[in-house]
């Protein structure tokens, strides 16, 4: 018998000298097997050998095709590129924006103000600051309780916080197919178990998230209603309504993720059922990403148990943190902000979709990022291999899909982040390659 581990190293061997250049597709196991001279089985583990070693990617009905290397592959969403064009990062920030909130650092020049930001806080916050939150959060329908508002040291903290909360080791949860990639990293440490749930044009969809749930008991289900990352959509009124319903229904929990949620006039899905659901968010998009705040938004049954997680972990924001920020929402400085981002944003939407040729959906006008579909000949491996050896860091479906293997043959633009003439650059990069095919492209 053919020891596998020789034949992966010889296919390993071709991929390294660029033999198997990125985005090539692998032969059938059979005809592997047979232009080998090795049994299927051998062949079937050769291929398992190579995905494990982050070699090559299974996509279902497509094949196995040649990942391109880590240099390459542009996924580390959460840290800058090395690209000169920087379209991984879906955050916005301006000398504008800065000029905006500058003033208000004036306020602590005197030691007193000062000393008073620096004293220890808890997941509450000082005094008044749910108050003050509540007023920012509310909208028509829904105004927050103050008394469940706390204070995270940023968006992901407030997920981790509300995540470890409700569920334990072995837990299932409920999420979208492709989803926020940093709850991905967060499930596996928790222990805990992503159910995809089935999502059409008007978000998830109820019916498949009743039957995930009666096959066996979910312990809550995380869903971003509003511009959706990384496919921009935001979930309709009528899905939120029946979302809602289902919720009380059932006594499931749902963590609503409202990060991107400033860049849409939809109410948010906690006003339907606020009950039912803890409202996360962050001021990190809405602000910049070094502000360092989240609120969660927790009904009574619950804000105990997250107040504590948060404690326990350090989860908490800074005390200069949370006054910088309710300061910068107290005196209408958030407010200014936000508009300019979404003016932002809604620019450099109508730039991508002039030099791409393609026309934005419902409600995505707004949105930090774009989700492209790839023409057949591309995966989005290859692709953004391409793009990366031309200087535009972008990121592969892959990055976003809970299920391994089963990402769509697509990428996320993020449009806010570079400046309006690299974004101008790296899309007219993007066409070009969308023209070509994996052999015309220059990969390496």
């Amino acid at each position: 018998m053919s020891d596998f581990h020789v034949i992966a190293d010889s296919v390993a061997a071709e991929i390294a000298a660029g033999t198997l250049p990125p985005g090539t597709r692998l032969p059938p196991q059979r005809t592997f097997a047979d232009q080998r001279g090795i049994a299927a089985s051998t062949a079937s583990r050769v291929y398992a050998e190579l995905t494990r070693r982050g070699l090559v990617l299974g996509e279902v009905g497509r094949g196995t095709f040649v990942r391109a290397p880590e240099v390459l592959r542009a996924i580390r969403i959460n840290e800058a590129a090395d690209a000169p064009i920087d379209m991984q990062l879906a955050i916005s920030s301006s000398l504008d924006q800065a000029a905006l909130m500058a003033p208000a650092f004036q306020s602590l020049a005197g030691p007193v103000a000062l000393w008073d930001t620096l004293s220890a806080l808890g997941p509450f916050g000082p005094k008044g600051a749910g108050e003050t939150v509540a007023r920012f959060l509310a909208c028509k329908g829904w105004k927050p309780d103050p008394a469940g508002i706390m204070f995270a040291g940023g968006g992901r903290q407030a997920i981790a916080c509300a995540l470890a909360a409700l569920c334990k080791p072995g837990d299932r949860v409920g999420v979208e197919p492709l989803t926020y990639p940093s709850i991905i990293r967060m499930a596996a440490r928790l222990g805990i178990q992503l159910v995809p749930i089935d999502v059409d044009h008007e978000g998830i969809d109820p019916a498949a998230l009743a039957k995930a749930h009666g096959a066996k008991p979910l312990a809550a289900i995380y869903v971003q209603p509003s511009i959706h990352n990384p496919l921009g959509i935001s979930m309709t009124l009528g899905r939120r309504l029946a979302l809602s319903r289902m919720l009380d229904e059932t006594g499931l929990l749902c963590i609503e993720d409202g990060a991107f949620a400033f860049l849409s006039d939809m109410a948010p899905l906690v006003s339907f059922a606020p009950d039912r659901v803890i409202y996360v968010n962050s001021m990190q998009k809405r602000l910049g990403p070094g502000v360092g705040v989240g609120f969660v938004v927790a009904p009574p049954q619950v804000k105990d148990d997250i107040a504590a997680i948060m404690r326990a972990g350090g989860w908490m924001a800074s005390s200069l943190s949370m006054h910088m920020v309710l300061s910068w929402i107290a005196d209408g400085t958030a407010g200014a902000v936000t508009d300019l981002k979404r003016l932002d944003a809604r620019a450099r939407q109508t730039l991508a979709a002039k030099i791409l040729g393609i026309q934005p959906g419902p409600g995505k006008t707004d949105a930090f990022h774009l989700w492209l579909t790839l023409p057949p000949a591309w995966n989005p491996d290859a692709f953004t291999a391409a793009a990366a050896l031309q200087g535009v860091a972008i990121t592969s479906a892959g990055a976003f899909a809970v299920a391994s293997g089963q990402a769509p043959n697509a990428v996320r633009l993020a449009l806010s982040s570079p400046s309006m003439m690299n974004l101008e650059q790296g899309l007219q990069i993007i066409r070009t390659l969308l023209t070509q095919t994996p052999g015309d492209a220059l990969i390496e």
